[in-house]
């Protein structure tokens, strides 16, 4: 227990109310210690959040095994269209992920993607196939050369080969066709690319680009280059639909240099 000093020259009653005093002085500055430490406490709050907020790490979304080649769903049947990106994913698309009910496209040009439609022998219908002729297209060097048209064929898996005529084994990502094949003559470079409500870049033939996407643009061959052309693409998408547009995305969808196609 604290002594209680008493000053002798005052009265009990003046000392009583000398203590008082300082008691309600006290209390006053520990409640305003109180607010200040409840203050402080806060702001450290706020700051650690904003700190969070501003370095946290960005939440990516789960990509599919298929999104590391070019790709879309038909709009008749939703069946799954891949085209690879160069040399390397072509051939791994072709001897990895390329099955016996699977069709094949390729458009008669040199420099051109291999596409598949998964499941397409038993399922692609007119619709389905047209679309993956037109993707095989898009995806070839008809785009940077101009071309507006040009013609792609499909086969079955059994007649793609790696084994040339000549007995020599072919170079990464180029196969040999074998047997009868069928023709989509003049196909169009038609090509769309959008966001989904996910958030998710999609690209591919108008019809099914619109089947899925919140918002899209339509492209043509043009003077505009891939990294420009995504920042535009970025901007709209955002503006349009609240969601955010990986510009990484929007750069590996689009095919080549580009223009703003009007409707």
């Amino acid at each position: 227990m604290s002594a209680v000093e008493i000053n002798p020259f005052k009265s009990l009653q003046e000392n009583a109310n000398s203590y008082f005093e300082k008691s309600k002085k006290a209390r006053a500055k520990l409640k305003g210690l109180e607010k200040a430490m409840q203050e402080l406490k806060a702001k450290a709050e706020n700051a650690e959040s904003a700190g969070e907020e501003r370095q946290g790490p960005e939440k990516k979304r789960k990509r599919e095994w298929f999104e590391k080649f070019r790709w879309f769903y038909t709009s008749k049947n939703s069946l799954l269209c891949i085209a690879g990106k160069d040399r390397q994913s072509n051939e791994q698309l072709v001897k990895k992920h390329m099955l016996p009910e699977d069709l094949y496209f390729h458009a008669e040009i040199q420099g051109a993607a291999h596409c598949i439609i998964k499941e397409g022998i038993a399922k692609a219908e007119e619709q389905d196939k047209k679309e993956a002729a037109g993707f095989a297209a898009v995806h070839s060097k008809a785009w940077s050369s101009g071309i507006s048209a040009v013609d792609v064929y499909s086969v079955r898996p059994e007649q793609v080969s790696k084994q040339a005529q000549s007995g020599e084994a072919l170079g990464s990502g180029a196969f040999m066709i074998y047997g009868e094949r069928e023709w989509h003559r003049k196909t169009a470079l038609e090509f769309a690319v959008g966001i989904d409500e996910n958030g998710r870049i999609i690209s591919g033939p108008l019809e099914a680009v619109k089947a899925r996407a919140k918002a899209f643009e339509r492209l043509e061959p043009g003077s505009i280059e891939k990294s420009e052309m995504a920042k535009k693409l970025k901007t709209a998408f955002e503006k349009k639909t609240g969601l955010k547009a990986s510009l990484d995305e929007l750069i590996s969808a689009i095919p080549g240099s580009s223009a703003l196609k009007k409707s």
